[in-house]
Parts: C-alpha cells; structure tokens; sequence
C-alpha cells in the first residue's frame, strides 16, 4: 500500500479542465447527488465521504476538486455550499471499521452512510472513483477524477474535507505531538517521528503496514 503526504493545493493553470454542471445536466434529473471521500491514504483517524445535491440556481462560485483550493477558500466554500444547497450530508467510517473490512470498503460506507443520511433522496448519485458502493438503492454512476469534473463531486470534496480535517484537529488536542492538526493523520515526518517516540494510540489505523510493523 501507497502511502502521500497531505496535499498541498495545485497552483492554477488557465488551460486545466474545472469541474461543471454538464454531468448533472445531462442526466436530465434535478435532485443529483455529488458523493466524494477524503481519508484513504492517512495512518490515523476516520476515513470521511460527503453527499451534495446543488441547488442548480444557487451554485457557489469558486467549486472546485478541495485539493486545488487553499485551506481558506475550502472554508468559505464550505459554508456556503451547506447554506445554498438542496441537501448535504457528512458520514465517517471508523478506524475499527477501516481494519475490519479494509480501506476500500469503509471508503464506501462512508460513501452510502452519507447518502442515506441526506433529507431529501436523489434521484441519482454521481461517485467519485471507478467503482461503485455495494447495496446502493438508488441510481449511480462513477467518474473516475469526478471532483475535477462535476460541481456536486467537487461539492462533496470540500465538505468531507473540512469536516475530516477539523475531526483530526480535535483528536489531535487528546493526542499532542504527532501532528495531526496540520497532516491530517498522514505519514508526514513529524507523524512518524511521534510514532517512533510515543507509539501507537487507538486512533492509528493497524492494518496499515507502518503501524502493522510497529506492533509486531
């Protein structure tokens, strides 16, 4: 397993592709949802997945994939797509979860805990990735890079994001010195220098072969 530093966002390039509304336009349907998550790569905390369903006459301006925006305009966007839109929801999955049924599959409860928590229902879901949740009730269909091509994928990413990153922030505040507040739970060299001198907490994900090797 693979693991990456805590994105840093991309400088902007004028000719890039930007994520849009023709996804959810073509559909022909009103209420779609944009699903996203954030947390794979991380040695601790929860893996997190957000659903949106944008209110097409009241789209924020400035969307976009949340690893090509700064930590301000993820806030900003945050707040705003949570007051415009038809209907948002955040869900976790746990790290007992994460090492029980694997990263993957926790991704996608996450993904449908997110889902099924929305008030309004969608008439279809647009998931990030190239593979779809088992046990889904409703429509959906991924895209592959979705948060750099649909609003409502981008949508979710900045608010699993924010959520996931202010989760870490608290955790961080039980557990000083390994970083958290500003990697994220990710193997940066401040997280793994912590490991090596305070060990493994609860909050470190054991099937992770960094943490795996340490406890054995």
């Amino acid at each position: 397993m693979r693991f990456h530093q805590r994105h840093i966002p991309l400088p902007p390039t004028s000719d890039r592709p930007r994520p849009d509304f023709s996804l959810e336009t073509a559909s022909g349907l009103l209420l779609v949802a944009g699903v996203d998550e954030v947390g794979r790569g991380p040695l601790a905390g929860p893996v997190t997945a957000a659903a949106v369903i944008l209110d097409p006459a009241r789209l924020p301006q400035g969307i976009d994939d949340s690893k090509r925006l700064s930590e301000k305009a993820r806030l900003r966007l945050d707040a705003e797509i949570r007051e415009t839109a038809l209907a948002w929801a955040v869900a976790h999955a746990s790290v007992e979860e994460i090492d029980t049924i694997n990263i993957l599959e926790a991704s996608h409860l996450a993904m449908r805990r997110a889902l099924d928590a929305l008030e309004t229902t969608p008439e279809m879901a647009l998931i990030d990735g190239n593979r779809l949740p088992k046990g889904l009730t409703i429509k959906a269909e991924t895209v592959v890079k979705g948060d750099a091509k649909s609003l409502s994928i981008a949508a979710a990413s900045i608010l699993a994001k924010v959520a996931r990153d202010r989760t870490m922030s608290e955790l961080s505040l039980a557990n000083p010195g390994y970083g958290w507040e500003k990697n994220a739970g990710y193997p940066s060299p401040q997280h793994l220098l912590a490991l090596q001198e305070q060990g493994v907490t609860p909050h470190h994900r054991r099937s992770f072969a960094p943490i795996r090797k340490m406890l054995c």
